[in-house]
């Protein structure tokens, strides 16, 4: 609905590369000298994959769409994400190209200035848009048609987001005919545009009253006034939905999922080995046979426990997990769930289970594909089995593979609890963290999920019984 979005994002674009470029050339000149960068003929080879890599990162994190609508402390994060690629992409050329010259200097001034520039040229804009604003200048008056549930919100929204750019005239409405904002009814459409100056028209009627379409349509493009139509079953979209088209259809995606895109499945793929072999040759090569001698010490019974467990696509798979509680045998079927000093837990169980531990094996079903590093938790029978008549949209969370930690999980949302009405509320948390993170899945959101794991880890607060 912002008018000249592409037109702004493009502008936009064309200044932040201006800016890059001139930078880039402050910083090799400030490196060593002008007249060196002029003999070196691969740094410009280097400007113009910055340029590329800018424009392509920039598109990833979507940080020229909805500009207006995001907080400052939003956008200096999403500067900090692109200036870091554009600081590992310098770095990994000059290495390859074996380059003596432009190392750390030139890495430290570009890094920096293009931090502070981009964000006082984010701040300028907002600034001036907010001055304009504030004049009555670029902004569109609107009409809303229908004044039920969807039309009052999309009002409220407006409202509350002036930078936006619009200004609410008024609704039509047959069956509110009273209040100040009320223009008049649905059938007195054209003559209230030929009375009223209107820019853009948001329908929100509910889907009986969707045969007046044609009629409403019609009458807008008499007075050229931009039209928008909002389903009345937009209430059972995520915020997360896609508009497209198949040929001449177009289409309305309920949810969008970043990991349905192949190249995306196979970043984190990429993302989950590289991780895997990492952490196996700084710490599990040594650390694995310790934790199974003090196993095999504390209790009998076999080092590892493994369950089968409910994966991507609902195919079940062998989990691997150290084994925290004494040798029992119990079904696939029983719903025997965790609690708080459970008797059955050894005492390196609790240790365990405190740091996250006995999770660790869980890096071999990394490697035969079955688990990434981070997704929602995989569950059990049993527990998916009583999970699913709490929650119906339970199965959504198994189009991703599931993790060995996530998002729900670093919010404390793990384990269940003895008092049965808590237990299905924070069930219903946890399955809402985990569709969310399925919704907003990029892979600087894994790192920081990892992060804060590893930091939970360190101080033993894992939520873990």
């Amino acid at each position: 609905m912002i008018v000249n979005k592409k037109s702004r994002n493009l502008f936009r674009i064309i200044v932040d590369l201006i800016i890059l470029n001139s930078i880039f050339l402050f910083s090799a000149i400030a490196a060593q000298s002008f007249g060196i960068l002029l003999q070196k003929d691969h740094m410009f080879i280097l400007m113009i994959l910055l340029n590329v890599v800018w424009y392509f990162t920039s598109n990833v994190i979507s940080f020229y769409d909805d500009f207006y609508s995001k907080s400052l402390s939003l956008q200096f994060v999403n500067i900090l994400k692109i200036v870091l690629v554009q600081t590992f992409t310098s770095i990994f050329f000059i290495f390859i190209v074996k380059e003596d010259l432009f190392t750390r200097n030139f890495i430290v001034y570009y890094s920096a200035l293009l931090i502070v520039v981009v964000s006082i040229r984010t701040l300028i804009f907002k600034l001036l848009l907010k001055s304009l604003r504030r004049k009555g200048k670029n902004v569109r008056s609107l009409i809303i048609i229908g004044k039920g549930e969807t039309g009052l919100n999309f009002e409220k929204m407006i409202n509350e987001n002036p930078d936006f750019g619009f200004k609410v005239k008024g609704f039509l409405d047959d069956y509110t005919i009273r209040g100040d904002d009320i223009l008049g009814k649905v059938e007195e459409l054209d003559n209230i545009l030929s009375k009223v100056e209107v820019d853009e028209a948001v329908i929100a009627l509910p889907d009986s009253a969707f045969g007046e379409l044609d009629e409403i349509i019609r009458i807008c493009n008499k007075y050229a006034v931009k039209v928008h139509i909002i389903p009345d079953y937009f209430r059972f979209m995520s915020k997360k939905f896609i508009i497209s088209s198949v040929a001449n259809f177009p289409i309305i995606t309920v949810r969008k999922e970043p990991l349905d895109e192949v190249q995306w499945r196979i970043v984190k793929r990429f993302f989950d080995l590289l991780f895997t072999i990492i952490i196996s040759t700084l710490l599990l090569w040594w650390l694995f046979p310790i934790i199974m001698i003090m196993i095999k010490l504390s209790s009998k019974g076999k080092v590892l426990f493994v369950q089968n467990r409910v994966g991507v696509k609902n195919k079940e798979f062998k989990c691997y997990k150290f084994r925290t509680m004494h040798q029992v045998n119990s079904s696939e079927d029983e719903f025997t769930p965790v609690i708080h000093n459970d008797p059955r837990i050894t005492k390196i169980g609790t240790f365990l289970r405190k740091s996250n531990l006995d999770e660790l094996p869980q890096f071999i079903n990394v490697l035969l594909g079955d688990m990434s590093i981070v997704g929602p938790r995989p569950h059990a029978i049993a527990y998916h089995k009583k999970y699913g008549r709490i929650v119906e949209e339970i199965k959504l969370r198994h189009n991703v593979k599931p993790g060995i930690t996530g998002w729900a999980q670093v919010h404390g949302l793990r384990g269940d609890v003895q008092n049965e009405e808590e237990n299905t509320q924070r069930t219903k948390k946890r399955i809402q963290f985990d569709l969310w993170y399925i919704e907003n899945w990029s892979i600087w959101l894994d790192i920081q999920i990892i992060i804060l794991t590893i930091w939970q880890m360190i101080k033993r607060d894992t939520k873990g019984k």
